[in-house]
């Protein structure tokens, strides 16, 4: 009997979504838009913070060595440095080594500057934090230890850009929740649609002594059918775009760093079906209450 029941409910289901082919079309037409706007948007907010996260992680700590330091005590502030709590690497670079660097950014505008005594660059060392937003504080911290000359770390505009990606995250994580209700309200007014259309039926069924979830689950799995179908098609869609997309900017476009589509689309998808599956099926639930009220 139980089996028989499940399969009358799914082939109910299924007929209801042929019988009522413009109003399922359009139920699955609203669900497949609004969850490709969200995972539009989802895709760029995920991207906008890789890119943000990629340009804190660039963002470093230069401290100069005073000339006057000996071996040992430069050894001494080495380990001064690898100790404090938020530094996350430190890394020696000699003025002999960063002669070299100048001399592959810059070629023969540097040339005649090699040897110790014409040589103006200082031994440096770089420092990174543990968290980027900490930098300005370690380098509070690095400019009060002996030994250290000066130290650069872009003031003023890393602190900038740390408060313009922080306003980028929180914006983004708005607009998402934003869209994701809109989604639900959305997709489930529009099933509401369907179930409205199908009244009578409703109420024969509960006149002629049908319990409540024996009319109720066809409903419920059309609604679930409904949703996934209509996240089934924008889930398609994206994983298409973004994925030429990415291979596009990796050829034109190299300095702009992109999510791998392997490590997002996956993700993204089982966010699509199941919030297109679910959303349907408590729309279809939400919409008959009334009408079981008989």
């Amino acid at each position: 009997m139980l089996i028989r029941n499940w399969l009358h409910f799914i082939k109910e289901a299924f007929s209801s979504v042929y019988r009522n082919g413009w109003m399922s079309f359009a139920s699955i037409g609203v669900v497949a838009v609004t969850l490709f706007i969200l995972g539009s948007f989802i895709l760029l907010n995920i991207n906008v913070e890789y890119i943000s996260e990629d340009i804190k992680q660039q963002v470093q700590i230069v401290a100069f060595v005073d000339e006057s330091l000996a071996s040992d005590q430069l050894n001494s502030l080495r380990v001064s440095l690898i100790q404090m709590g938020k530094v996350e690497e430190v890394r020696f670079v000699s003025r002999e080594d960063a002669l070299e660097r100048l001399k592959e950014e810059l070629g023969p505008l540097v040339e005649g500057f090699e040897g110790s005594e014409r040589n103006p660059l200082r031994d440096s060392f770089e420092i990174r934090a543990i968290v980027p937003e900490d930098i300005p504080a370690v380098a509070e911290e690095v400019t009060e230890l002996p030994g250290i000359a000066r130290v650069d770390y872009g003031k003023g505009v890393v602190e900038r850009l740390f408060s313009i990606t922080g306003a980028v995250r929180w914006i983004g994580i708005a607009f998402i929740i934003g869209l994701a209700l809109t989604a639900m309200f959305l997709i489930a007014n529009t099933i509401k649609l369907t179930v409205n259309a199908r009244a009578k039926e409703i109420m024969i069924m509960k006149y002629v002594g049908a319990t409540e979830w024996f009319v109720r689950w066809p409903f419920l799995i059309e609604g679930i059918l409904l949703g996934f179908l209509g996240a089934l098609l924008p889930t398609v869609f994206l994983m298409f775009i973004y994925s030429e997309a990415v291979a596009w900017t990796n050829l034109n476009l190299h300095f702009l760093p992109l999510v791998s589509p392997g490590a997002v689309i996956m993700e993204l998808a089982k966010l699509l079906l199941v919030l297109g599956t679910v959303v349907g099926g408590i729309g279809s639930l939400v919409s008959m209450r009334r009408f079981l009220k008989v």
